[in-house]
């Protein structure tokens, strides 16, 4: 028999996950319009993305160990109302340079939130006794697949974007407040010296590689989708939103059962089966120049990757001997890194080689999930 208040505090944070997908999908939906009206070439654009890398690289580490000693709540208001703040103030930036401003405090309020959000959804798991996490992870997707479909609806109609972003901003800043009220007040897991970050043990390092690879494809589908789409398929305004529309379908589909595929399979098949899967769609994506194809190969990227992050960002809660947002934190650091940097180094690709040869770096390492997949069982 569940507590009173458990329940509503598993839809207060199924809410935050959901309104982050619905912000972060928002913004990689118009990064094409964006990159028009500022004329950025790929490279530029891909600098200009490191901003979100560099500000949540900053802010992950912190956030584990205010996590640590003050517990999650707090911290998890204060990082999803700066969210909200900052996402009508991207399409302001005159130059990219400023863009490259914006993004740093968007990072690190994503970062801080990301590792926030995740312990609260620790502390609920841990209260449900069973697994749950999948469940969270699913509202994040769907709420990228909710804002990549209203992002092709705006762009179709020629909305600016900072008349889309300051609507959406208004939106998720009304559900925020009232899912705020939800959140577990957990109490700091530790009372004395907390370390700002911790070497990952081997059984962490082996989580933080899976959740590398797999973060860096996500990052790659949210930031190049479009692009490549737009690219590829010229002339159809409402198609390229619909790549990323396509990919968090999928992950929202197989979040949605990845609790109890999980508990079914175990993660070893899990992992295993999820890296052939994304790497061979991807692969479908890359090689068949058809809209159809593509498209079907980006939703087999994301049912693909669905189940990994939830399972390893669980596994790293569970971390004994170490507080779970400190074991998060090191975990979701390392992770983000590739979710964050990947796609500017994918831009760098593009100008160097092509478009379709960077993204050729996501199949390799989707494909090195299933690789790795007997190292971590071994590792757990």
């Amino acid at each position: 028999m569940l507590a009173p208040g458990v329940r509503a505090a598993r839809y207060g944070v199924a809410t935050l996950f959901f309104t982050g997908g619905l912000i972060f999908s928002t913004w990689a939906a118009r990064i094409p319009a964006i990159q028009q009206n500022l004329g950025m070439s790929n490279s530029l654009l891909g600098a200009v993305l490191l901003g979100l890398t560099v500000g949540a690289m900053i802010s992950m580490p912190f956030a584990g160990w205010l996590i640590a000693r003050s517990g999650s709540r707090r911290l998890t208001t204060v990082a999803a109302l700066i969210q909200c703040v900052m996402l009508p103030l991207l399409p302001l930036a005159p130059t990219p340079w400023l863009l490259t401003g914006a993004l740093l405090f968007t990072g690190m309020s994503n970062g801080m939130l990301n590792v926030a959000m995740n312990d609260q959804a620790v502390a609920v798991e841990r209260l449900y006794g069973r697994p749950i996490m999948s469940s969270f992870h699913a509202l994040f997707s769907l709420g990228g697949m909710a804002g990549a479909a209203a992002g092709s609806w705006m762009a179709s109609r020629q909305v600016v974007p900072l008349v889309h972003f300051t609507g959406v901003a208004i939106l998720v800043t009304l559900m925020t407040i009232i899912a705020l009220r939800n959140l577990i007040s957990n109490q700091p897991e530790t009372s004395g010296k907390t370390p700002l970050f911790v070497v990952p043990t081997r059984a962490l390092l082996g989580l933080a590689v899976i959740a590398f690879c797999v973060l860096l494809g996500e990052g790659a589908m949210a930031d190049w989708s479009a692009v490549y789409l737009a690219q590829t398929q010229p002339g159809d305004p409402q198609l390229p939103p619909l790549g990323y529309a396509a990919f968090s379908l999928a992950m929202a589909l197989g979040r949605f059962n990845g609790d109890w595929l999980t508990a079914r399979f175990g993660p070893l098949i899990i992992f295993r089966v999820s890296g052939i899967l994304a790497s061979l769609g991807l692969l479908m994506a890359l090689a068949v120049n058809q809209p159809a194809f593509v498209l079907a190969g980006f939703a087999a990227v994301g049912f693909g990757f669905s189940t990994v992050v939830p399972l390893v960002f669980s596994a790293a809660g569970r971390t004994k001997g170490l507080p779970s947002s400190t074991a998060l934190a090191s975990v979701t650091t390392l992770g983000y890194f590739g979710f964050l940097a990947g796609p500017p180094l994918i831009g760098f690709g593009a100008d160097l080689f092509s478009l379709r040869a960077s993204l050729g770096v996501v199949v390799v390492l989707s494909a090195t999930i299933a690789l790795l997949a007997g190292s971590v069982e071994r590792e757990e």
